[in-house]
């Protein structure tokens, strides 16, 4: 894995009849994972018999993401389902995770864009139930799992094309718009780790030529269906910050940034302005 996203689970020891966990570790290390202990552990767990486990292992060593081998990622203390070919949410979304949450309010509406797995979704509703989520995905197989991961906080998950999957009753009434869109430019998808490269949809990592292309889109519409007061928050690598909160500000929103230097994760955070008071008028003015 390129970052530890599982956290460890003491008191995996060996079984009758199963390989030692520490031999597991040892395949693991020589086929090049950086958390072998732990992904071991995780592996023998997740096996219901020797010759599953060594399957299991058999793939982890082969290069597939620890997260679809076992079935799940860790996020934010949840168990997010995934699978082949699916985003596995990072760590470091857990920094825009933080953000969102500190602006919900008791009924928010919630939508999360370019949902993936929906493990943003998720982790919100579980920060705050009772708030109404939506979520949406171009793609058809992440779409399937984040019904799965949002059934118990009975979110509603469309698919199509960023805000045209939407239903129409959305318009002006989301107050938290998370859009964790692809940002990898796309001359640098080859630098990836093998794990995202080989095995995640190039949809859910190409951001266009600088990156920014998805972004634009949003920004673009954004203010339509943000109600007043609403907040966009989405992830950008630092040198693409300026870039980025320009094409907010041009879809009429206050932009601003933060970020996190232990998780190295950047946040922009928009949000569409209250509109202003009307002019007064003296008396003798007619509208």
């Amino acid at each position: 894995m390129s970052e530890p996203r599982f956290a460890p689970r003491p008191g995996t020891g060996s079984r009758p009849g199963w390989p030692h966990p520490a031999d597991t570790a040892a395949e693991l290390r020589a086929a090049g994972c950086v958390f072998a202990e732990e992904e071991a552990g995780l592996l023998t767990e997740a096996a219901a018999t020797p010759q599953e486990l060594a399957a299991m292992v058999a793939r982890r060593a082969g290069g597939l993401p620890l997260e679809h081998v076992v079935g799940w990622a860790g996020f934010a203390g949840l168990r997010i389902e995934v699978g082949p070919g699916v985003f596995v949410p990072r760590r470091r979304t857990e920094f825009l995770l933080a953000r969102a949450a500190a602006l919900l309010r008791p009924g928010a509406v919630v939508l999360d864009l370019c949902c993936g797995s929906g493990a943003v979704g998720a982790a919100l509703a579980a920060a705050a139930p009772g708030v109404e989520l939506h979520a949406a995905d171009l793609d058809p197989a992440a779409v399937r799992y984040a019904r799965r991961n949002l059934a118990a906080a009975r979110g509603q998950v469309h698919q199509g094309d960023l805000f045209a999957a939407l239903p129409p009753t959305l318009r002006g009434r989301v107050d938290i718009l998370t859009a964790n869109v692809p940002y990898v430019p796309t001359g640098d998808i080859p630098l990836l780790p093998a794990e995202a490269r080989d095995h995640e949809a190039p949809l859910a990592l190409d951001g266009g030529a600088d990156g920014l292309d998805l972004l634009r889109r949003v920004a673009r519409d954004a203010a339509t269906w943000l109600a007043p007061g609403g907040t966009l928050l989405s992830e950008a690598s630092r040198a693409q910050v300026p870039a980025a909160l320009r094409a907010l500000r041009a879809g009429g929103l206050t932009a601003a940034t933060a970020h996190d230097p232990d998780l190295e994760a950047t946040v922009l955070l928009a949000t569409r302005p209250h509109p202003g008071p009307a002019p007064h008028r003296s008396p003798r003015e007619r509208p």
